[in-house]
């Protein structure tokens, strides 16, 4: 629990050691120590912001009796204050790593939750995704619509044109087919002819010939 944690020091020692700490995390945003000493420091840390967002000259006050450095104390109500004014609290994180070399006491580095980096990056990347997520609805909506009436036409289009090309091809169809039969018809009106040309040929020979005999026979008589 914060505050009863000796740390192995007499008091005095031990908030000298503290107030030096927390000064430190104020001026260079994180520092690397024990863990047992990063929980300390977090929680003063913690109280220093709270202060700081009172931004009184009482709590001025109280932080400037705290923190070891007028300068932290006046950037402390300037600039890191403000930056947490929507936030209720946890204002510092705690990072593990691992036992330290020698004594094996565990590590551990203690920070500011949010920074300058990610404080700007949801403020930027967020307007762009929605906006665009927004767009895209809204222009597919819109193309929807037209695309629907610009396939209609085209597919009347598309049908008449195959109306047109079937009826071509069954007149070929018609046409071709009627080829073989006219010629087939032709051949046979041809052979009838033909045939009936030889008959009356053989015909006519006989009669000339029974014509040539009869006067032969009357000379003889």
């Amino acid at each position: 629990m914060p505050g009863t944690r000796k740390l192995g020091r007499p008091t005095d020692q031990r908030m000298a050691m503290l107030r030096g700490m927390v000064t430190y995390l104020f001026e260079n945003g994180r520092i690397e120590t024990t863990l047992t000493r990063a929980k300390e420091v977090s929680a003063l840390a913690d109280k220093m912001i709270t202060l700081g967002k009172k931004n009184t000259l009482a709590s001025y006050r109280q932080a400037l009796a705290f923190i070891t450095k007028e300068d932290v104390a006046h950037n402390l109500f300037s600039v890191t204050a403000p930056k947490y004014a929507k936030r209720a609290g946890g204002y510092t994180r705690i990072y593990k790593l691992g036992p330290r070399r020698g004594d094996g006491a565990e590590m551990a580095l203690i920070e500011f939750v949010e920074t300058d980096k990610e404080l700007e990056k949801p403020a930027k990347k967020a307007p762009a995704k929605k906006s665009g997520s927004t767009s895209k609805r809204t222009s597919a909506r819109k193309t929807a619509p037209k695309a629907a009436k610009t396939a209609a036409p085209e597919q009347a289009e598309a049908d008449a044109a195959e109306a047109v090309a079937a009826d071509v091809v069954a007149a070929a169809e018609e046409t071709v087919g009627a080829a073989p039969a006219a010629a087939e018809e032709t051949a046979a009106a041809a052979a009838t002819e033909a045939e009936s040309a030889g008959e009356t040929a053989a015909v006519e020979q006989p009669a000339e010939e029974t014509a040539a005999a009869q006067p032969a026979e009357d000379e003889k008589a």
